[in-house]
């Protein structure tokens, strides 16, 4: 490569009043545009070349002729070498004397190196259509013309001077200026000899007002453990240094970290709509401790969490943010870095490991993705550069009020590009297999969560957030498109119309939404004396009426058992047998019903207290009988399903549920039948603690009808009323059915009958 010569006139020779103009500039950390005057430039007929050391006593450049001194301008901390072009090599070698303590240190000098992003790319990410923009944005190891170094590369267009400081270079921000690419906003340097692992901020100074602030990374993929909030320039352990190149999906730890090629080639063609779906969700900060009461790495939590989670039969994990967050408390919902997997359980290699040692032992992973808003700290996205970038000026527009967060600006085109990029990185680098988008409703609406006056209509009047609708979709499409198999869920709890419907019938495009209304009104009911439920019957039969408008997940998730709500356990009535057996009717009640479904971890086995994200859960209660009968029915409730197709193949369509009884509200119990052409069950369900001793149920046909699961069983520690092995049909006409048989109907129970032909 020839020497990199910077814009400056040959034609025109600097005038000193320019060359202290520049200095004062860079001695101020002011100057906009470093590579005009720092590296190699042409003044004149003569050769410049300029190094900025602020810890230099003297600098020796090395020429054709050999080592010569550079001359230090106006004690600033800028040394000059002039001479023939021909003299230096493309990047000279430069010998530095610490003015500190007199040690000579060899390096070679940022601003001979020529900037290396791509028009192409810039061009994509400007225009809202680049989906790896972390391929180029953010701190990359690299080896440009023979030399290692990392490549810092940020936008920050309101910026007046972008500095990366960092522990190579004392943290000082006049060290390292930026190289501005011009209207686009962004900045970038490559900074030979500085090793993966080091920690870095960008410091930058404003246009407006000259504030200087030190900001994280926003595409950093490594971050300091909180509650330091530096960047870390992430590691590519995999590659040897003497072949090194620009990190790319194709060259990363990948060819040696990843064995879970025969799981991802199956996910491609997946049949998820058809497929068995039961997600255990997880708060990796609180589901286990290590024994001195810290955090478990990610691979310790692999192998303690996926042999747990087969052995209950779930078939994917569904983790609670994991995306680099500051705040405990805010349990990963409030992001700082969206390209990082947080340092609390280790590094990214580590999460990477974790991922593959679910797909080789076949569980699959989501992963709960936040872009509805972020906070407002003052080292992260934040008025970024001295503006409301990645915010909306507005704050009826930018701002959450509820949580002290601010929302994304979806219709700047530099933001979609950072949102997307984000998912597609999780997808491409992590091989995650869903994402479940956080607070979609925030997203949809303007007025959400704000009294009259405290929000903006759309330009049509509306309350409807256009841009994240339309970001909302485009983010489904290109993820349906490039990562087939992989499924985008929405927490969503609004009457919003077709969330998991193809854009092109005007849906939204995601995969699966989460059923709230469901959820609310089963624990509405479940939570009323037994001998009031009949009051409020249809609490659990009024979902059917929209059960297939959308592709529905039940969750029982993380947020019905925080803030003051209690566990599931505390929400359930009567004496301890009696919640027992309601926990235990509940769980037959999700199972059976239409719709994937989601438990919260510790729900498995009947935490008793509410979720603490800084204690792990109460292992110690597996020892008591109860605890053990609510897990062993999980356990067999998600094996049930899985080998069921009846209980999941048509859980997006009406053909495969019919009602039995869902007026029997006098006694509490709903019958319905889950079915297939191959297979048929009769799912009844007694929600008061009375025996129904012969009650007669409608059913599908001749043939006996045998008892597969029963809430009540004694392996459940219930009070085992049952209906022995199998139970004949009679030609007595009952619910609408020309055959019928006759029940014991255990208390607080559920049954399942499979009938045998």
């Amino acid at each position: 490569m020839r020497l990199v010569l910077n814009k400056l006139s040959a034609k025109n020779k600097s005038s000193s009043n320019d060359i202290d103009e520049s200095l004062a500039l860079l001695c101020e950390a002011r100057m906009y545009n470093p590579q005009s005057f720092l590296g190699p430039t042409v003044d004149g007929d003569c050769l410049v070349y300029r190094v900025l050391d602020c810890g230099a006593a003297s600098i020796e450049i090395d020429t054709r002729i050999g080592r010569e001194k550079m001359v230090r301008l106006n004690d600033s901390p800028v040394f000059e070498w002039r001479g023939a072009s021909g003299d230096l090599g493309a990047h000279p070698l430069l010998l530095a004397c610490s003015k500190s303590n007199n040690q000579c240190t060899h390096y070679y000098e940022p601003y001979s190196f020529s900037p290396t992003v791509t028009t192409e790319e810039i061009e994509s990410f400007s225009a809202g259509r680049n989906w790896h923009a972390y391929r180029f944005l953010g701190a990359h190891s690299m080896m440009i013309d023979d030399f290692f170094g990392v490549r810092f590369a940020v936008w920050a267009p309101n910026a007046e001077r972008v500095s990366v400081v960092g522990d190579f270079n004392g943290w000082d921000g006049r060290a390292a200026p930026l190289q501005n690419r011009g209207e686009s906003g962004i900045w970038e340097l490559f900074i030979p000899g500085v090793l993966e692992g080091a920690v870095y901020k960008y410091e930058i100074r404003s246009r407006h007002g000259g504030e200087i602030s030190q900001k994280t990374d926003p595409y950093g993929q490594e971050f300091e453990y909180r509650p330091r909030t530096a960047s870390r320039v992430a590691a590519v352990a995999a590659l040897e240094e003497a072949t090194l190149k620009e990190v790319a999906p194709e060259r990363t730890l990948e060819n040696t970290l990843w064995s879970d090629q025969a799981w991802m080639n199956a996910r491609q063609t997946w049949d998820w709509l058809h497929s068995p779906l039961s997600v255990y969700e997880v708060h990796l900060g609180s589901w286990r401790h290590a024994a001195d009461g810290g955090f478990l790495n990610y691979r310790e939590i692999a192998h303690q969490l996926v042999p747990y989670v087969k052995d209950l039969g779930f078939t994917h994990i569904e983790l609670m943010p994991i995306s680099e967050y500051p705040y405990d408390a805010s349990w990963g919902y409030q992001v700082t870095g969206y390209f990082a997997p947080t340092s609390r359980f280790g590094s990214p290699t580590d999460f990477k490991y974790f991922i593959n040692y679910c797909h080789q032992h076949g569980i699959g992973v989501f992963l709960d993705w936040v872009p509805a808003h972020f906070p407002k700290d003052d080292h992260a996205l934040a008025r970024f550069d001295g503006s409301a970038l990645y915010e909306h000026a507005d704050p009826q527009l930018g701002e959450h009020s509820d949580w002290g967060t601010l929302i994304f600006n979806y219709g700047r085109n530099e933001v979609k590009s950072f949102l997307l990029s984000s998912a597609f990185y999780w997808l491409d680098e992590y091989h995650i297999d869903g994402l479940r988008v956080d607070a979609v409703a925030s997203m949809l609406y303007l007025d959400y969560s704000r009294n009259e006056g405290e929000w903006r209509a759309n330009r049509y009047g509306g309350n409807e957030n256009l841009e994240a609708v339309d970001f909302l979709r485009e983010l489904n499409c290109i993820i349906h498109e490039h990562h087939p198999g992989a499924l985008t869920m929405a927490e969503e709890s609004t009457s919003w119309p077709m969330v998991s419907r193809p854009t092109w019938l005007g849906g939204l495009g995601f995969s699966l939404k989460w059923n709230m209304g469901w959820m609310n009104d089963t624990l509405a009911y479940i939570e009323n004396d037994p001998v009031h439920r009949q009051y409020h019957h249809d609490k659990l039969t009024f979902g059917l009426l929209y059960a297939f408008s959308e592709n529905f997940i039940l969750p029982f998730s993380h947020d019905e058992v925080v803030h003051g709500k209690g566990s599931m356990l505390d929400k359930m009535p009567g004496d301890d047998w009696q919640r027992f057996a309601n926990l235990r009717l509940l769980y037959v009640y999700q199972f059976t019903h239409p719709g994937r479904k989601l438990l919260f971890m510790g729900d498995e086995f009947a935490q008793g207290r509410e979720w603490n994200h800084d204690e792990e859960l109460d292992w110690q209660l597996l020892t008591f009988p109860y605890q053990q009968g609510v897990k062993q029915l999980v356990s067999d409730l998600n094996h049930f399903y899985c080998e069921s197709p009846a209980l999941y193949h048509y859980d997006f369509d009406a053909e495969g549920f019919q009602w039995l009884d869902c007026h029997d509200s006098t006694q509490s119990v709903l019958s319905f039948l889950r079915c297939t052409a191959e297979e048929s069950l009769v799912v009844v369900l007694n929600f008061t603690p009375v025996v129904r001793q012969a009650y007669r149920l409608g059913v599908p046909g001749p043939g006996s009808y045998g008892e597969v699961i029963n809430s009540d069983s004694l392996y459940y520690q219930g009070s085992n009323v049952s209906n022995g092995v199998d139970v004949n049909a009679e030609p007595v006409e009952a619910m609408g059915q020309a055959w019928s048989i006759l029940l014991n109907l255990p208390p607080l129970g559920g049954l399942i009958l499979r009938r045998k032909l």
